[in-house]
């Protein structure tokens, strides 16, 4: 029989903080039991992790409860009560959200917060969260995909040329573009963004140099697109002077890739070795601003942010030149980041993991599914909602129910009834797994208003989706 054999990431998984007692608990049951399998170990240890108390004085398992006694009794202890906050579309965010929304509102250095009405359970913060703090960022309040944003570049091309050389935008759209976990683009581009300072002043970006210059204009997977489509200007007094009417666009949505999830899972540890929070709360570890590792973080951030526009301007340029397009408007939006801003008088750093920047006047997308609609916005600046709105539709079903829901089949008859071709994609990724956009734009009208629409016609993921006939 096999030898038992764990890693620092198996118990991570199963709630074990960051810690020294990782080490102590591998060691511990290796050695005295080495002969269990690896769920029978895990479900073991996560027994001891819920009531370290009932096992401080077994032989073995008392080394690990004494552990994670002596860490709780470190932790920052949480408010009493979350802190009042704005919710939007209350009736169809689930629970889960909720309730993470709640202990983020009982963070010490919380001082406002709101909920979107796309809202789903993520990480730490709810995706769909907004979370103003005083004096310190935290590193998965902003998320992964660190910068993840949208760009909508509208085109002079008469519409009905997307109908009629149909198979030439599909043809670019394919060549045109990589995408999927690891992706790079051949051969390597250049751009400003690669020779920022802090690619040189980080130690972990040095490290990622390289890797951020062979991925610069690729996407990655899961729900990151790039798609043409059909917008549809419908105020007359937008702040580009376009008359009114139907233009050919080019929509994308990625982040920042492997230099984003590679700064994020870094920060994210350091954050929770200094700052120990109780289980429920511990991908919420927050960095001072003004400290060394708060203010490392702060630039590594920003350099993200900078590298997934980079990534996104790049692949515009690539497929406007190859349809022989000239750019008539670009609207650009982030939205897993962390802003700093002034609310109710005071400067507060502000985190949108997963959520639209609405400042008054501010303009962004929101889009819907691969079948459904996206809204060209301008933020109305709600006090309430830390000047912000949905980042989109949001889902409503996890990846794996999503797979077991739909077949390959509805899909293809759902993307033929909407006249949408799909490069790539799957299941997870299926318009059902989502809410309805229209109804989370009706609950966000206090938030935004619509300036345009985008239809997908031609849409591109990653590989893994339904066949094409």
């Amino acid at each position: 029989m096999a030898k038992l054999k764990l890693r620092g990431k198996d118990l991570r998984n199963i709630g074990f903080p960051e810690s020294p007692v990782i080490s102590v608990a591998i060691t511990v049951m290796e050695q005295h039991y080495k002969h269990h399998s690896q769920n029978d170990a895990l479900a073991l240890l996560q027994k001891v992790l819920q009531e370290p108390e009932a096992y401080r004085e077994d032989e073995h398992l008392g080394k690990i409860a004494e552990k994670l006694i002596v860490e709780e009794s470190k932790e920052i202890a949480l408010n009493e009560a979350p802190a009042d906050y704005a919710v939007y579309g209350k009736e169809f965010i689930d629970e889960g959200a909720i309730s993470q929304m709640n202990y983020a509102m009982r963070l010490p250095v919380t001082a406002a917060g709101a909920l979107m009405p796309d809202a789903h359970q993520g990480y730490g913060l709810p995706i769909g969260g907004v979370l103003a703090v005083r004096n310190a960022v935290i590193p998965y309040g902003v998320g992964v995909d660190i910068g993840c944003r949208m760009c909508l570049s509208i085109l002079d091309i008469p519409q009905e040329q997307l109908e009629k050389n149909a198979s030439v935008f599909k043809r670019e759209l394919i060549a045109g573009t990589v995408f999927g976990a690891g992706a790079e683009w051949k051969p390597r581009l250049e751009d400003e963004v690669l020779e920022h300072p802090a690619f040189s002043e980080i130690g972990l970006l040095k490290h990622l140099h390289q890797k951020a210059a062979a991925q610069l204009s690729t996407s990655g997977s899961g729900n990151h697109f790039v798609e043409w489509g059909l917008v549809d200007i419908t105020d007359a007094d937008n702040e580009w002077a376009l008359p009114p009417g139907r233009y050919i666009g080019l929509l994308s949505h990625s982040g920042s890739r492997g230099l984003g999830a590679q700064i994020a899972g870094h920060y994210t540890k350091v954050a929770r070795e200094i700052t120990p929070l109780p289980r429920e709360v511990q991908h919420l570890a927050w960095l001072e601003l003004d400290s060394e590792a708060g203010q490392e973080y702060w630039l590594a951030m920003n350099l993200a942010g900078d590298y997934a526009s980079a990534c996104h301007h790049q692949i515009h340029k690539r497929l406007v030149r190859a349809v022989g397009g000239q750019l008539l408007a670009r609207v650009e939006n982030h939205h897993n980041f962390a802003w700093k801003e002034t609310h109710g008088g005071e400067e507060l750093v502000v985190h949108r993991k997963g959520a639209t920047p609405a400042g008054k006047g501010v303009l962004g997308v929101i889009p819907g599914s691969m079948t459904a609609p996206g809204f060209i916005v301008r933020g109305r600046g709600e006090a309430a909602s830390l000047d912000s709105a949905s980042h989109g539709a949001g889902r409503q079903m996890s990846r794996s129910k999503a797979t077991q829901s739909f077949t390959g089949h509805e899909l293809n008859k759902l993307l033929q009834e909407h006249k949408v071709k799909l490069i790539g994609g799957g299941l997870d990724e299926a318009p059902g797994a989502y809410k309805d956009i229209e109804t989370v734009m009706k609950a966000q009208t206090a938030l935004v208003d619509v300036v345009g629409k985008f239809h997908p016609k031609i849409v591109r993921m990653a590989e893994g989706g339904p066949r094409e006939d």
